[in-house]
């Protein structure tokens, strides 16, 4: 299965089923702190840089939706973002807008993309709430800050904070690196994506106090691709002091794209479309230009589509985010890195044959599926001395997750640890709770952290079944998550005692039924991955 495939599932795994809830939920699904007022759909007006928008007020949160913190894109396809033009009159922000360009159910998107959707619970009230501002997953290659699941409204009301999703340049528009080809327009042309996000953060600074936010107090949150984004900005010069916190969930970025390795990534996008130079290529209609995201990539020995992701140019990115040591520039950030105990049931679980597994099939599709240049045999004997109860389809999964995933989170966290001047505590988690649906088959699978942070678990599109235990647990990771931002701790009344990440200790909090800090909960996987050095998958 090649990366770009992977994500798609995922994409479409969270989007169909959160876009079905929100057509059958019902606020009886809701817990009692969470309800809203009557609906009252009135409608509201703020001045931004551009001019003024109209936006809507529902159950008491005031909802902007398409914001535009960006020009066009398509005139200068491949530079680093420009500001938007200004208008005239009352411009309507009552529907999310484009997302970038892309393949899936976020697609097809366009290269005028450079949005974001604000909620708020009052308009320039000097409230100074912290701001919460959502980077979304889909790796490098899809998404959009429109998915249902990412409404800001129940964080609004439950935390008096302000929430923020964003769209950006992604795939080949935001991260095809032409640096190699000599004009100096396309330097940063690997990582104008990280740009444009540059550039919101930069435009929800500037209009906190609109929103009724506090522009010295911005959080930025988000789940897999957006955990990489994360990682990367906080490595990027030009994104310093740009937020205060960092809470990644399931999502991490330790090494870069080399220039070599992404140039030879660009020339090969270029020859699979047509393009025989950079003109040829700036005149490609967009859908033609997408068409490169299909490509394998034959530096990889799994068969993958093309990596696009950040690139260290010497321009942007001046060193790997996480490698060989955390970001100098943020180490005064305090920072959350999660991850859930059953990542890749979210997409290796839609195959039916890996849980009938036998002890003889398992070897082939684990050398296939872990992503680590790991005899299977070793990494199977170990699982059955650590875990003897497992059956063979559950020590695929866990090997997979520990393999493709939980890895990074590891290198990042211990790389935090090991800062010492002037460094901010990490906190880390992993989500335990399995989720019920689909006969449990499922377990604490990937992007199942998104509606707990977000207090969305009531929706049955959510997939956590809207129990007590789900409303639960969200009440306690969005808790834990409004801390955050407001103080740069996530402890709470309602959450035992989290202590900071450190070493040998690595006290990691398990969120579960009755959540609780232990010490290096996965020591003997930890162990056996150690044992191969860690580059991040797609950045050789």
């Amino acid at each position: 299965m090649s990366a770009g495939t992977t994500d798609l599932q995922r994409r479409r795994f969270l989007r169909d089923s959160a876009r079905w809830a929100l057509a059958t939920a019902t606020l009886a699904a809701l817990p009692v702190s969470a309800m809203p007022g009557p609906r009252d759909d009135t409608q509201i007006v703020a001045r931004v840089r551009g001019g003024r928008v109209r936006g809507q007020r529902e159950h008491g949160v005031h909802m902007f939706r398409g914001l535009r913190y960006g020009a066009d894109t398509a005139a200068y396809r491949f530079q680093p973002p420009r500001r938007e033009t200004g208008w005239r009159g009352i411009a309507d922000a009552l529907e999310y807008a484009a997302s970038a360009p892309q393949t899936g159910a976020d697609g097809p998107g366009s290269e005028d993309c450079l949005f974001l959707n604000v909620w708020t619970p009052a308009l320039g009230d000097g409230g100074k709430r912290p701001i919460l501002v959502y980077l979304h997953g889909g790796g490098f290659n899809n998404g959009s800050g429109s998915d249902p699941l990412y409404d800001g409204s129940a964080l609004c009301r439950r935390g008096d904070v302000v929430v923020v999703t964003v769209n950006h340049r992604l795939n080949t528009f935001g991260y095809l690196y032409l640096g190699a080809l000599g004009d100096p327009r396309y330097a940063a042309s690997g990582n104008v994506g990280q740009l444009d996000l540059v550039q919101a953060l930069q435009w929800v600074r500037e209009h906190a106090a609109v929103f009724g936010g506090d522009a010295g107090n911005i959080t930025v949150f988000g789940q897999s691709g957006g955990g990489a984004k994360i990682a990367t900005l906080m490595a990027m010069p030009a994104a310093k002091g740009l937020f205060q916190r960092a809470w990644t969930m399931s999502g991490q970025q330790v090494t870069a794209a080399g220039p070599r390795a992404a140039a030879q990534r660009a020339s090969i996008a270029m020859d699979a479309v047509g393009a025989r130079d950079l003109q040829a290529l700036l005149r490609l209609p967009a859908a033609d230009l997408l068409d490169a995201t299909r490509t394998r990539d034959p530096s990889r020995v799994e068969s993958s589509a093309l990596y696009f992701g950040p690139v260290l140019d010497e321009v942007v990115l001046p060193v790997h985010p996480f490698w060989p040591q955390a970001p100098a520039q943020s180490a005064s950030i305090p920072m959350v890195i999660g991850n859930t105990r059953d990542e890749t049931r979210a997409f290796l679980g839609n195959d039916p044959a890996n849980f009938t597994l036998t002890w003889e099939s398992l070897p082939a599709q684990l050398e296939k599926q872990q992503f680590v240049d790991l005899l299977p045999s070793v990494v199977i004997a170990e699982y059955r001395r650590l875990y003897p109860h497992y059956t063979p389809s559950e020590v695929f999964f866990a090997a997979t997750t520990a393999g493709r995933s939980w890895r990074g989170a590891v290198e990042e966290l211990e790389a935090r640890a090991r800062q010492t001047s002037g460094a901010a505590p990490t906190w880390a988690y992993q989500l335990d709770w399995p989720s019920p649906v689909e006969e449990g088959r499922l377990r604490a699978f990937h992007t199942l952290d998104i509606p707990l942070v977000f207090d969305n678990a009531g929706l049955p599109g959510a997939r956590t079944g809207g129990g007590d235990a789900a409303i639960a647990l969200a009440a306690t990771m969005s808790d834990a998550l409004i801390a955050f931002a407001r103080s740069g701790d996530p402890n709470h009344a309602g959450l035992s005692q989290w202590a900071p990440y450190s070493l040998p200790q690595r006290q990691t909090m398990l969120f579960d039924r009755h959540s609780r800090v232990v010490d290096d909960p996965r020591a003997g996987e930890r162990a056996l991955y150690a044992k191969v050095p860690f580059v991040q998958r797609g950045t050789q």
